[in-house]
């Protein structure tokens, strides 16, 4: 997971994700169709810095959980054993949580005065676009998505005027690449 932004330098980082869904397969039709639900956790860093004053390059971990429901249009490329998935999800998340609680008091690289739990407090709601390929092996399934944040993670910053005298945006848009495994009941 990755957030696509100008305002801060991140570091991707890996995480976890259980999911679950329902499909049809619809008989002698180029595509199926399908929902899935999505429980994930993962880590970003942003780079910072331990005291306001002082330069520093010190990367600050934070994580946020994810849940995501989501349709998914398979296009079948070899029958039912290769789809391209496409589709829409819904994205409920948590705030951004230091894994590092003596971190608490650090400061965010490029902004005078801007500590690292200014930036928790990221949009709840999100609307992903997802791609990805699936491989069918009888009953066993591996799928991987691209996730892209279709909103402005970020936006709920720009409320709180965290940089005084700066008519600068906030914006970021969550990305993810996920790999999952299915066992087909």
């Amino acid at each position: 997971m990755d957030i696509i932004t100008d305002n801060f330098e991140t570091k991707q980082g890996t995480g976890w994700l259980i999911a679950a869904g329902v499909g049809a397969e619809l008989l002698h039709k180029w595509y199926d169709i399908g929902y899935n639900i999505q429980l994930s956790e993962n880590k970003i860093e942003i780079s910072g810095r331990m005291t306001d004053d002082i330069a520093g390059e010190e990367m600050i971990e934070y994580k946020l959980f994810a849940a995501q429901a989501g349709l998914v249009f398979g296009v079948n490329l070899i029958g039912s054993y290769l789809a391209l998935d496409l589709g829409p999800q819904l994205q409920y998340n948590s705030k951004l949580e230091l894994t590092n609680d003596t971190q608490e008091g650090y400061f965010i690289n490029g902004y005078d005065g801007l500590e690292a739990t200014d930036i928790s407090d990221i949009n709840r709601f999100n609307v992903n676009g997802m791609a990805g390929v699936t491989a069918t092996f009888g009953r066993f399934r591996i799928r991987g998505q691209y996730i892209y944040g279709l909103m402005n993670s970020f936006d709920k910053l720009n409320d709180k005027n965290l940089v005084a005298g700066s008519t600068m945006k906030f914006k970021g848009n969550i990305n993810m690449m996920t790999l999952s495994a299915f066992f087909i009941f």
